[in-house]
């Protein structure tokens, strides 16, 4: 049995995303009662307002946190401890920093970045200096995740915002998403100071097989040093995933581990126009830091999108890897 010690964080403040105006679509999450509305009969056992949080927060509570509970019990199942979980701003304000505190202890870290842009969540001086001080350990493994950023007009200077988040909205096809959503930003800011710029762009809908099943990941076998995807075919099926784009001294420092093919028989997106795949994973070249950096998609820890199996082999993988001094 592992012994690892398994953190997961997620970047989001409880009142920043709960405190956002419902008549406002963009940049937020849906409320349960509009997911409700949205998927019917999907979540119908939600419905009951007495013993269920109608709000934003109960859409985060018994909907997006449950995408991650096949992992989190995997985990504990591997190690025989339970994983550790933490909410970055919690309902009454508390502040919880992914500081030196937070990180004793632990070896694995998996950083939830689904937090909206709009609530402005960054790692500050102390935090980018822990994550650091985390991966001067050769064991120790990070994984930084953001989602999609859908509908960013403002930073490519678009001169037809309804156009360009339409092109964007028909690409992904989904039609529960509002045309403009953005995440990541404790990601961002975290990576940025750690010298590894990444920035998570658009939102892409990936190939699935005649089978419905999620089309095999393009895997560079050579640069997988801790077997993080060895008998792992596919990731999943979420219908909007970002290009993970390195900046700066992230494309020296950073490796794609992983690409993930597009859906050309969607509508077409303007990064398909020179793309048919997107940097699905990052990896830390061993130069960078003692310790392993990734950078991956939130999905790639969730259960509801597709390719379960082959994602808990990759969870396994990562909870399993083998001890390094």
């Amino acid at each position: 049995m592992s012994q690892r010690k398994v953190l997961v964080y997620y970047a989001w403040s409880r009142p920043g995303e709960n405190g956002a105006p419902l008549h406002v679509i963009e940049d937020r999450f849906p409320a349960l009662f509009e997911s409700r509305r949205m998927g019917f009969p999907r979540f119908h056992e939600y419905a009951d307002p007495d013993r269920f949080d109608q709000s934003i927060a109960g859409f985060l509570d018994h909907i997006m946190k449950r995408n991650f509970t096949a992992f989190i019990e995997l985990a504990a199942e591997l190690t025989g401890q339970a994983v550790r979980t933490i909410e970055r701003v919690a309902d009454d304000g508390t502040l919880t920093p992914l500081d030196a505190g937070t990180l004793e202890g632990v070896d694995t870290l998996i950083a939830i970045s689904f937090d909206s842009l709009r609530t402005a969540q960054k790692a500050d001086s102390g935090e980018i200096e822990a994550v650091r001080a985390f991966l001067a350990h050769a064991d120790h493994l990070a994984f930084v995740c953001p989602h999609h950023d859908i509908g960013d007009v403002d930073s490519i200077g678009e001169s037809d915002p309804l156009q360009r988040q339409t092109v964007e909205f028909e690409h992904h096809g989904d039609k529960t998403i509002p045309p403009r959503q953005r995440f990541g930003g404790f990601a961002r800011s975290l990576l940025a100071g750690l010298g590894v710029p990444v920035e998570n762009r658009f939102g892409l809908r990936p190939r699935a097989e005649p089978d419905g099943s999620p089309s095999p990941v393009e895997i560079d076998q050579g640069l997988d040093r801790l077997g993080i995807l060895k008998h792992v075919d596919t990731f999943n099926l979420h219908p909007h995933l970002p290009q993970l784009e390195r900046l700066g001294d992230a494309v020296d420092k950073l490796d794609v581990l992983a690409r993930q093919r597009i859906d050309l028989g969607a509508p077409p997106h303007p990064f398909t126009l020179e793309r048919s795949t997107f940097d699905a994973l990052l990896q830390s070249r061993p130069d960078a830091f003692n310790g392993t950096l990734l950078v991956s998609d939130t999905t790639l820890w969730s259960s509801t999108a597709g390719g379960v199996d082959s994602l808990r082999q990759l969870w396994t993988n990562v909870v399993q890897r083998p001890l390094r001094s």
